[in-house]
């Protein structure tokens, strides 16, 4: 069904989906690459990690690992 949507004004935003009107279905796409050695990603209370040596290579060959195209 139609909708009559007034004057708007947004600022900012940070992620996420604005929709107005009708929709059938929505879906947010974004995709993100991290690179972390080893024991840097862990959260929690009194962590204890004993690493002898951590080497991680950020370099990336292939360029594209996971493309968002379209309305796939």
């Amino acid at each position: 069904m139609p909708s009559i949507v007034g004057p708007i004004k947004i600022n900012s935003v940070g992620g996420g989906v604005i929709n107005f009107g009708d929709a059938f279905y929505l879906s947010p796409k974004s995709t993100s690459k991290t690179n972390a050695g080893s024991g840097s990603l862990n959260t929690g209370d009194f962590i204890n990690t004993n690493n002898g040596f951590s080497s991680t290579n950020p370099f990336d060959p292939d360029v594209n690992d996971q493309n968002v195209a379209g309305n796939a």
